[in-house]
């Protein structure tokens, strides 16, 4: 959907107005990702891959708010059933196609869990920076039902800006997790990730990223041995 939303059709308008649009998209996505994946494959055979599929634009998409290429007004928005159907069109390509385990990004305002849930997506993954009592909730349902969390645990939107110590990010975690009433053996479905892209990180930051993150998932380990 985020896709369909940043490309643009031959009048200028973007293709996310037009449902036959949408739909060739999200075709043409789920045959060129199934023939990229085989070649991954073959590349290195034996491994298991993971795919992430990144949504940023999705909840703009269900509310309605993406505007027209004018400016002037915006997009209806698209329903729910559509967009679970086209993630699910996706998914069951790489499926088909060998792949281990297929998780969906998105934002963490107003994010569409249960829709990426009902896709047939291995996990969600998000920023836990403002997740609300509800969204929680929702992702203790997916975990009891065997479904993954990609927790973005690691704030990094500042490239400059001092990690936060290990025992404050894993707390982030367990805190909720403790409160919704999930045992410590269930983190075993966590996957910790920063909060966004290391794209404005040196190679030296990127590297510590890194490291905290192995920090975190190393004090979510200890807590789920007890």
């Amino acid at each position: 959907m985020s896709l369909a939303a940043g490309l643009y059709l031959h009048n200028g308008e973007r293709a996310l107005l037009d449902y036959g649009a949408r739909r060739d998209i999200a075709e043409s996505l789920a045959a060129g990702v199934a023939e990229h994946v085989s070649k991954v494959r073959a590349a290195v055979p034996g491994a298991a891959i993971v795919v992430q599929l990144d949504e940023p634009d999705v909840s703009s998409v269900l509310a309605g708010t993406i505007p027209t290429a004018s400016g002037y007004r915006t997009l209806r928005s698209i329903p729910g059933e559509e967009v679970t159907g086209a993630w699910r069109l996706v998914i069951d390509a790489l499926r088909a196609a060998g792949v281990a385990e297929t998780v969906v990004s998105v934002p963490e305002i107003e994010a569409p869990i249960q829709q990426i849930l009902s896709s047939g997506a291995d996990g969600v993954a998000l920023p836990l920076k403002a997740l609300t009592t509800r969204q929680w909730e929702q992702i203790a349902t997916a975990v009891e039902a065997g479904k993954r969390l990609w927790a973005g645990v690691l704030p990094v939107g500042n490239p400059r800006a001092t990690l936060p110590r290990t025992a404050e990010l894993v707390d982030t975690v367990w805190q909720p997790w403790r409160q919704l009433g999930l045992p410590a053996s269930s983190l075993g479905a966590v996957r910790v990730t920063p909060s966004d892209g290391l794209a404005g990180f040196s190679p030296s930051g990127a590297k510590e990223v890194l490291n905290r993150l192995t920090q975190i998932a190393d004090g979510l380990n200890q807590i789920a041995l007890g």
